[in-house]
């Protein structure tokens, strides 16, 4: 039986990772809906090394460009465009022998037809990269594209911006959520314990290979996407709505403090994805698989509404969200977050508790929706108390809500973008 050479390999995760960054930049599509059917026919190591190699090409997109930009008169076609960023990133990023990546990516050309005269452009171009590598590490930290970075700067200002650009740069650590908030777990895993409650492992990792996980004992989880249910504090007994609940972690945390929670998404292959989480943890929950506008039920104690968002605050986990989208989305999304917070509020007890958080760093998914709320909703305020919960800075609060951001513990390994607020109706 004849085995594969380690070039082979090399050149398969390479063929791979070229075609994921075409579906991310040409496509518009999210890695997380490529991944499977570009890496399928890759064994787990190739299958890891591609999606480590576009991840980081595309967290580097702005640096790989200014290496170029001298040796190209004008921009190839996407395909090579995409071909010479991964070289660049591989050579001046991640210290591969040049020799190896220009040859690669020379034979990659080759394969197809309408990008075979550019073979002699990515081998010339790549060589003179090559010779530059120094210069990388003086290059600025690379910026999101301008359709994002403008609204952020009219939001954030030039500082905070190059803050959260500087903390997309270096990535995410891997947090985790503990089922029963025990120590052990940490001491287990030999993880951090940060003021939040969230664990925090700095090296990389197989998630499902670290102790607890086959016995449910905790979840992976940002430590701000655990905010929200953390500023709910459910308790025993009450009946709390998690809309639009998949994955689960939200549901995980609600469920774990004893609630009787809800689990309500639009998406039946999400909801499958909750349930199987549910189930390694041992906790309960009822899965509804429904749109939220048009859910009925009894009235919740409290609700929890991760409402649909651009997930902008995701960045330095999602790099490839700022190549995937244009922005062009974002007027309906902020039209159906408004009806969410107003079809939640009918679902809710009068007194109950309206969670309303976003992943996104855009003033208009967080502080202008609350506003707005409050203007529909003469019987609405915001409790800001509920928000002052351990582990949250004065500063991250508002007045209209909690605010994290990605340079926010630069020094622990930064969080996700995130805004939640706390509505209580009368």
């Amino acid at each position: 039986m004849k085995t594969r050479s380690s070039k082979d390999a090399s050149l398969d995760a390479r063929r791979a990772a070229l075609a994921l960054l075409d579906a991310v930049t040409i496509e518009k599509r999210l890695l997380s809906e490529v991944l499977p059917s570009k890496t399928e026919r890759l064994d787990p190591s190739e299958r890891a090394r591609a999606q480590r190699l576009v991840t980081e090409s595309l967290r580097a997109m702005d640096r790989s460009d200014r290496m170029l930009g001298p040796h190209l008169t004008k921009r190839p076609a996407p395909h090579v465009m995409n071909a010479l960023r991964l070289g660049v990133y591989e050579i001046c990023g991640a210290g591969e022998a040049s020799h190896g990546v220009v040859n690669s990516y020379v034979s990659l050309m080759q394969e197809r037809t309408k990008a075979s005269h550019f073979k002699g452009l990515v081998n010339a171009v790549l060589r003179k990269v090559a010779d530059e590598i120094e210069k990388w590490d003086t290059l600025p930290v690379p910026m999101m594209p301008k359709w994002l970075r403008k609204p952020l700067l009219a939001d954030y200002g030039k500082e905070v911006v190059a803050a959260i650009e500087a903390a997309h740069a270096k990535g995410a650590p891997l947090d985790l959520t503990s089922k029963t908030g025990s120590t052990d777990v940490a001491m287990a895993l030999g993880a951090d314990i940060l003021p939040t409650g969230s664990l925090r492992l700095s090296s990389a990792t197989q998630v499902t290979k670290l102790s607890g996980f086959e016995d449910g004992d905790w979840w992976v989880q940002d430590a701000a996407a655990a905010l929200p249910a953390r500023i709910l504090a459910p308790q025993k007994g009450e009946r709390i709505l998690d809309m639009c609940a998949a994955p689960g972690g939200k549901t995980l945390q609600i469920s774990a403090a004893g609630a009787e929670v809800t689990s309500l998404d639009v998406s039946e292959s999400r909801m499958k994805r909750l349930v199987e989480n549910l189930q390694r943890c041992y906790l309960p929950a009822i899965p509804v698989v429904k749109d939220a506008l048009e859910f009925e039920d009894e009235p919740f104690d409290a609700i929890l509404l991760d409402a649909p968002c651009t997930a902008t605050g995701t960045i330095r986990r999602h790099p490839d969200l700022p190549y995937s989208k244009d922005g062009s989305e974002f007027p309906g999304l902020f039209e159906l977050q408004e009806h969410m917070i107003d079809r939640a509020l009918t679902l809710l007890k009068p007194n109950g508790r309206l969670v309303y958080c976003t992943c996104s760093l855009l003033i208009d998914e967080g502080e202008e929706q609350v506003r707005d709320a409050l203007a529909r909703h003469p019987n609405l305020r915001v409790d800001l108390d509920a928000l002052k919960i351990a582990g949250v800075e004065a500063d991250w609060i508002g007045p209209e809500g909690l605010r994290t951001r990605p340079d926010f513990w630069a020094n622990r390994g930064g969080m996700d973008g995130f805004f939640v607020t706390v509505f209580r109706r009368s």
